[in-house]
């Protein structure tokens, strides 16, 4: 089952956004705190969203995709970045990551967007493996830029 998420799921959102930096070999980078992520997720102005994936026998949440908007000059209207998918190892290979992604893709549709699309790791096969089963295309032609900390602070000022 998949269900967009509440108030009371922050706690193990934050479960698993520290399991995802694990798993990708960061763990000291997951930062967020509860505070952080309920404001951006049900604060007076969201600018994120999140679905959780619970297992259907126990009832508990096993996974998440953590999502935003974003927006194409080119096509004129929104689309939707995913910013975290995650399901716990135990539950991998139940189609929770694939029901949170049809989700997603069921909203772009609902909504007349025109894409879905995330970054995904290089190393992370298993995963990678798993996006192109799904008719997902890599963009070799794109490289990703990112400006932080320090670099950040020097550009603003």
């Amino acid at each position: 089952m998949i269900r967009p998420a509440v108030p009371a799921d922050v706690p193990v959102l934050i479960d698993l956004i520290r399991e995802l930096a694990e798993y990708e070999k960061a763990p000291q980078e997951a930062k967020a705190t509860p505070a952080q992520l309920h404001e951006a997720l049900f604060g007076p102005h969201p600018a994120a969203f999140a679905h959780v994936a619970v297992d259907d026998e126990s009832g508990e949440p096993v996974g998440m995709a953590m999502w935003f908007l974003n927006f194409s000059t080119w096509h004129g209207v929104h689309g939707i970045y995913l910013e975290d998918l995650y399901v716990r190892p135990a539950a991998r290979g139940k189609g929770h990551g694939k029901a949170l992604l049809r989700e997603l893709a069921r909203i772009c549709r609902e909504r007349g967007y025109t894409r879905l699309q995330w970054w995904v790791l290089n190393w992370n096969t298993p995963a990678i493996d798993f996006y192109r089963s799904i008719g997902a295309k890599p963009m070799n032609d794109w490289t990703v830029y990112r400006v932080t900390d320090d670099a950040l602070a020097a550009l603003a000022a």
